[in-house]
């Protein structure tokens, strides 16, 4: 069991599980990337395979896991503090965006059927802890 790997992250790109892979190598820990080429091939698949997985020996996931945590890009403000969980008061915060109604659909279809960006998307945030959903305020 020890010498297998277990996946302790995905990615969307990989120059994302490059980085983090050079940060768990420099740390001894061996990694394996599965999907990486694939998704530089043809980055439209990332979503529908699972994206780029990271992988590492199973006796190393422990240690491996309070890496990538310690490290771990949250969303902060305007004068670059964290933003705080209005629920759990946790500074683990995330970014997403979502299309809850008629107008944001309109537009993410029209987006994609002219390969342009959206020009009407909602944006939310939610905390990793307890799974709050927030509004975005600038």
């Amino acid at each position: 069991m020890q010498d297998t790997f277990v996946t302790i992250a995905r990615f969307q790109y990989s120059s994302e599980a490059e980085i983090m892979k050079g940060r768990l190598e420099s740390d001894g820990i061996q990694v394996f990337l599965k999907d990486n080429i694939t998704i530089d091939t043809d980055p439209l698949v990332s979503n529908a395979i699972g994206g780029i997985k990271l992988k590492v020996l199973a006796k190393d996931e422990d240690i491996a896991r309070e890496i990538l945590q310690s490290i771990q890009q949250y969303s902060v403000d305007n004068e670059g503090e964290p933003i705080t969980c209005p629920n759990c008061k946790k500074n683990r915060i995330e970014l997403y965006s979502t299309i809850t109604n008629f107008k944001s659909l309109v537009a993410f279809l029209i987006g994609f059927l002219t390969g342009t960006l959206p020009f009407s998307t909602r944006y939310q945030y939610k905390c990793e802890d307890c799974k709050t959903e927030f509004p975005f305020k600038n």
